[in-house]
């Protein structure tokens, strides 16, 4: 449609800053500034034709109109919103530059111990360290060894807890499990007043939800379900499983079973459960895989409310996430769980593979990975690369209260002052500079409001521009009631005032009629132009 070409064309100058053509490696580069990753399932058809022009060239490839068109093509609103910086982090480079800094900070952290109470873990280096982010828009981050699989462990817990929540409801839940901060160690043999386990973070507890995902399917179905679940979550990406890993915790899970046991007394199971096949399941669970890249994406799916940020599918219900971020900000960092909750103030997980999952709600997902342990449990370096992120953003929980002292909040565009943005589209415009008016309109300023002044000095080409690509109002009066019409036929443009009176004829508001967020309404459009003016 003639609206959709109009928006690929502006999307086009925008990228180029008003040139007919760039090398394909700039609109990559460009692509990769706004966080999108060309990995992005959401950029498959994008990314194939842009393949397919790479192989049928000989020499560089450059992108010209057409190319763009059929790169973008079914991709034109995601991309729109990338370059316009509508993204829930605008600024994306300048954050991820402050997140670096904050994984270089952590880095220097010494202390901790690799555990090695389950052998498999013993084998991870200690100076192995990973930071990935997944934003609720899909943006993608990742520093340092961000590719290495390792043990979710009890990262699994909420994840396990939130699909049985998804499956069966809360009140079915928690007729067997707490909802209460234990105050005693995650592995303790230890039930709350109601003999029930505290809560699902801790070992009891997670050992009687892994008794109620799918109970009555055998045991290779009842993993499988929570692979393509996890899977799900992580966007398709990297969900493995380690064998040594679950063999070494059934060889080593000694306290597990008498947890186990303690459970089967106090009747904590449902009926008919396999306390023996609830352990093996747990102890599977614990041993599946992930990256920092693909554990951020269901941090991510989390932050976002169960819906995966890369693929769009909902994952989890409402319900579900509310309820595991919920019981991830008071219990999930083992006994720091209170003192994280104070000064981080951000639901999350640890695991002691040495795994913080990271929940920044309505923002964006983290999973940090570096093996050396705290006395409780918690990875040193993540621990420390947390205080930092919530030191410097305005992430923590009651940060944004009012008058409270100000953080930097990323969410916030700086770069861009619309007055400014709004007299050089004027300049451009009475100076003929194409280039610059297409590098202007691009950010989509509100042009039907300034109208009235683009055809004073009777430059065709501008006059062609804002007519064919940006798709002016024609019919906007300025402060003395005269249209572009008026003006142009005042100053004696013959050719400009043939353009309009042709484009007059042509425009209808109902056939060009933008969304009000890419093109202003008319009354604001009004207002714009004698704020400007």
């Amino acid at each position: 449609s003639t609206k959709k070409d109009g928006l690929i064309d502006l999307l086009f100058y925008t990228i180029t800053e008003g040139k007919e053509m760039i090398p394909l490696s700039q609109f990559i580069s460009a692509l990769r500034k706004t966080g999108l990753l060309t990995s992005d399932p959401r950029l498959r058809d994008c990314v194939y034709q842009m393949r397919q022009s790479t192989r049928d060239s000989t020499g560089p490839v450059m992108m010209d109109k057409k190319l763009f068109r059929r790169c973008v093509g079914n991709n034109i609103m995601l991309l729109t919103k990338a370059f316009r910086k509508k993204f829930i982090i605008p600024n994306f480079e300048e954050f991820t530059q402050q997140i670096d800094k904050m994984y270089d900070s952590a880095q220097q952290q010494e202390g901790g111990q690799v555990a090695d109470y389950i052998p498999q873990l013993a084998k991870f280096s200690p100076d192995l360290w990973g930071v990935s982010l997944c934003t609720i828009d899909g943006q993608r981050h990742s520093v340092g060894d961000t590719k290495v699989p390792f043990c979710l462990q009890s990262c699994v817990k909420p994840l396990e807890y939130a699909i049985a929540v998804h499956e069966l409801g809360s009140e079915r839940v928690h007729h067997f499990v707490g909802k209460e901060p234990s105050g005693c160690k995650f592995n303790k043999l230890s039930l709350n007043e109601d003999d029930k386990p505290h809560n699902p973070m801790v070992n009891a507890g997670a050992i009687v939800i892994s008794s109620l995902i799918k109970p009555h399917s055998n045991k290779a179905e009842r993993f499988d379900h929570v692979m393509e679940f996890l899977k799900s979550m992580a966007g398709t990406e990297y969900v493995g499983f380690s064998n040594a890993t679950f063999q070494s915790e059934r060889e080593t899970g000694d306290r597990n079973y008498a947890i186990g046991y303690y459970l089967k007394e106090k009747k904590c199971f449902p009926d008919n459960a396999d306390m023996i096949a609830a352990l093996d399941f747990y102890f599977q669970l614990c041993s599946i895989e992930v990256t920092c890249e693909s554990g951020s994406v269901m941090a991510a799916t989390l932050a976002n409310g169960g819906i995966c940020p890369i693929t769009g599918e909902r994952v989890l219900s409402a319900e579900a996430v509310r309820n595991t971020l919920s019981l991830m900000h008071s219990c999930g960092m083992y006994d720091f769980s209170g003192q994280f909750a104070f000064h981080v103030g951000l639901p999350a997980k640890s695991g002691i593979s040495g795994a913080v999952l990271l929940v920044v709600p309505n923002v964006m997902g983290m999973m940090c990975w570096s093996p050396p342990l705290d006395r409780l449990g918690n990875s040193v370096r993540g621990i420390h690369f947390c205080q930092e992120l919530v030191s410097h953003f305005n992430f923590h929980n009651y940060d944004n209260l009012r008058h409270f002292t100000k953080k930097h909040d990323p969410r916030r565009r700086s770069d861009d002052d619309p007055n400014k943005s709004v007299v050089n589209l004027m300049f451009a415009a009475y100076s003929g500079d194409v280039s610059a008016l297409r590098r202007l309109t691009c950010l989509f300023l509100s042009l039907c409001g300034i109208a009235p002044c683009f055809f004073l000095s009777g430059h065709l080409e501008a006059a062609i521009f804002l007519t064919e690509i940006c798709k002016v109002n024609p019919h906007m009066k300025d402060r003395w009631g005269n249209t572009p019409l008026d003006d142009a036929m005042q100053f004696g443009h013959d050719v400009v005032v043939s353009v309009l009176q042709q484009y007059q004829c042509e425009y209808t508001d109902n056939n060009l009629q933008c969304d009000t967020e890419d093109v202003c309404t008319t009354k604001s459009c009004d207002k714009n132009y004698k704020l400007h003016s």
